[in-house]
């Protein structure tokens, strides 16, 4: 079977993959989006369906659930190591908003929310590395640490935290960092990511490297494994893992950014010469790889909902915005419907609690769902937004007992680097105005679309336009198409979101969402 790449033409950066039988999981980042810590499982390393969650939610505090003006944007959940070990799956990943890093398990990986060890120390992109009868911690950024797991997981061994290597400086304008580390033949080996500094002669771009060493005395060997910007100029494909199949053969998965669908994964094979992995065609990423598996078919990792469910319990697929209000939503109150309740007064889509979010797909992502207003009230506001730095909002506002067709779209120049970083999320609100356009409606009833268009892969545009509609079948444009970036504000990829909350009050009413659709081509 031939794979075509990208692996997805969706956000699914900092992947690492393990090994089970025939069955290959893998687990991703997504940052804020709750439950946090998607793992896929495949049985062809070309279709990928999520099973389940690594925890619900982070924190029960005030930054997951958006009060006083609290957030994670930007942060969460980052690059999560996952392995089996001794018949159980642990996984890790870093909180630098909570300054912590946590340490899960479980016997079932395809069980969500796994036990869960947290550990007062922010061990930056970690990575599992087995030696013997030990479990070490490798982290850190340029200055790599290593430090040693208590054997039975419930914290780290005291004193045993140290420098293992120092990676270059010179030359680099990010060092080493998102550690995957391995043992085979008697070696270990360390592959991160690593960005050299532009030159006058050629632009600098991400790039694999591996550390290898017989034992963690700190003796080493290094070597770049990958530096390919494939067909991106200057975003190199680097992040990622490599693994086995159960006939002894090599995979890489490694992730580029991609523009504003966030950050894709390729495939490529692996060979080992002289002791070293060779990633893709003698260095290069393959448009194609031809893998002996069958063709096995599973769910998408971006699908249609009906919202005709008998308990309150989402598909997978589906993610909040930060951790969800649950007394505040659901799919029993109205059978067939997705119920939104407004509990709290807000004025932007960045702070609105229990918006349900999905990923977008390249190069087009169209999405429809049926809006129904009988139970909003004066202030409410509901209906599709995309989530990005530059939000989009089209919907029903109510006011004064009328209800319009609304869309709400920031507007202004880019944010600058040095207030996406320095100011964060108040300093954008602050950058951008609110540009909107309004419907008169005089129906309960209204559909409303949203397509992201990703035709040009980060070369041009990529835009998202607005649609509404009084019958679900012909439906008008409003307004200009919102252009679309990535921005560390956020860290992710354009999601589509469904929202509803309250302008005015700090109890509105609520609205009801129903055949919610996907697709994929126009």
């Amino acid at each position: 079977m031939k794979i075509a790449n990208p692996l997805f033409r969706a956000d699914m950066p900092d992947p690492d993959v393990i090994r089970v039988g025939d069955a290959f999981y893998m687990v991703s980042t997504t940052m804020y989006y709750m439950p946090a810590a998607p793992v896929l499982k495949s049985r062809d390393l070309q279709h990928w369906q999520i099973v389940s969650y690594v925890c619900k939610n982070i924190a029960d505090n005030d930054i997951y659930h958006l009060k006083n003006g609290r957030h994670a944007y930007g942060k969460g959940q980052w690059a999560t190591s996952l392995m089996q070990y001794k018949g159980r799956f642990y996984a890790s990943f870093v909180c630098h908003d909570m300054g912590k890093t946590y340490l899960f398990s479980t016997d079932d990986i395809e069980k969500s929310d796994w036990d869960r060890t947290e550990l007062e120390a922010v061990y930056h992109d970690m990575s599992f590395l087995c030696r013997g009868d030990k479990v070490y911690l490798v982290y850190g950024n340029g200055s790599i640490r290593i430090v040693e797991v208590k054997e039975d997981f419930s914290g780290v061994v005291e004193g045993s935290d140290r420098l293992l290597l120092d990676t270059p400086k010179e030359g680099i304008r990010l060092r080493c960092e998102g550690c995957r580390a391995y043992v085979k033949d008697g070696w270990i080996y360390l592959l991160f990511i690593e960005w050299p500094e532009d030159t006058p002669e050629k632009t600098g771009i991400r790039r694999e490297v591996c550390y290898r060493m017989k034992d963690l005395s700190g003796a080493y060997e290094r070597k770049i494994l990958l530096q390919d910007d494939m067909w991106i100029p200057g975003c190199g494909i680097a992040q990622g893992v490599i693994f086995d199949d159960a006939d002894g053969s090599w995979y890489a998965v490694m992730f580029q950014d991609s523009g504003a669908v966030g950050r894709v994964p390729f495939l490529m094979p692996v060979e080992w010469k002289d002791g070293w992995p060779v990633l893709g065609n003698e260095g290069k990423v393959p448009e194609s790889v031809e893998v002996p598996f069958a063709e096995k078919e599973t769910e998408e990792i971006i699908q249609s909902d009906s919202f005709d469910h008998k308990e309150n319990i989402l598909k997978n697929v589906w993610q909040w915005n930060h951790a969800p209000n649950h007394d505040a939503w659901s799919f029993t109150k109205r059978p067939g419907f997705l119920r939104l309740e407004n509990r709290k007064p807000v004025q932007d889509l960045l702070e609105a609690e229990n918006t349900l979010t999905q990923r977008t797909r390249a190069p087009y992502s169209a999405f429809t769902v049926r809006l129904d207003c009988d139970g909003m009230k004066d202030g409410d506001f509901a209906g599709l937004c995309v989530l990005v730095e530059k939000y989009g909002q089209i919907g029903v506002r109510r006011r004064n007992g009328k209800q319009e067709i609304v869309l709400k779209c920031r507007d202004g120049e880019r944010a600058p680097y040095d207030v996406v970083c320095r100011e964060g999320i108040s300093g954008l609100k602050n950058w951008y105005s609110l540009k909107e356009r309004t419907v008169p409606l005089e129906t309960n009833t209204v559909w409303l679309k949203v397509v992201f268009r990703y035709d040009s892969w980060n070369s041009g545009e990529e835009t998202a336009g607005f649609f509404y509609s009084f019958d679900g079948k012909r439906y008008l444009s409003l307004g200009e198409e919102l252009p679309l970036f990535y921005s560390l504000s956020l860290f992710v990829g354009a999601r589509i979101g469904i929202f509803s909350y309250n302008e005015e009050n700090t109890v509105g009413g609520y609205a009801d969402f129903c055949d919610f659709v996907y697709r994929d081509t126009p």
